[in-house]
């Protein structure tokens, strides 16, 4: 069956609950997780760059220490579990094309991923992650809500 399953998370409660399915799961199939979590990146306005740029390496210092800490707590998760785990952490305004190439690089063959299930004109005005996934993703995908 499953051997190797991708678990997208960000902190919120949502994701927590999809990383606890997803943990559930591998143990239950005997396989590892990649837990990956990505980062926005810092967008400056074109005026006053340079008075800005002690904002971007804060942002970017702050933004890599609050993913850093989700995945620890992650692998802690896993460990506890007794579920073989890595992790990974990028900076992308595509958070749905970093869980897609990761996917594909590392060689999974699930991606078990959560939805906030919103429909209708807040999924389309707020977008979905997890609808981009599906509609670009060769790996099966399975949705947690």
């Amino acid at each position: 069956m499953y051997k190797h399953i991708l678990i997208p998370i960000d902190g919120s409660s949502l994701a927590n609950t999809g990383l606890e399915q997803g943990l559930g799961l591998a143990r239950a199939l005997g396989a590892s997780v990649t837990v990956v979590t990505a980062y926005g990146s810092f967008h400056m306005p074109s005026m006053e760059t340079v008075q800005l740029e002690g904002v971007r390496k804060t942002y970017e210092h702050q933004a890599q220490e609050l993913a850093s800490s989700y995945l620890t707590e992650a692998a802690a998760r896993a460990q506890a579990m007794g579920v073989p785990c890595t992790t990974e952490m990028r900076e992308s305004d595509a958070p749905y094309q970093v869980i897609i190439d990761i996917a594909l690089t590392q060689n999974c063959d699930l991606i078990a991923m959560s939805s906030h299930g919103r429909s209708g004109m807040a999924a389309l005005l707020l977008g979905s992650q997890t609808q981009k996934v599906l509609a670009h993703s060769t790996v099966p995908v399975l949705v947690y809500r």
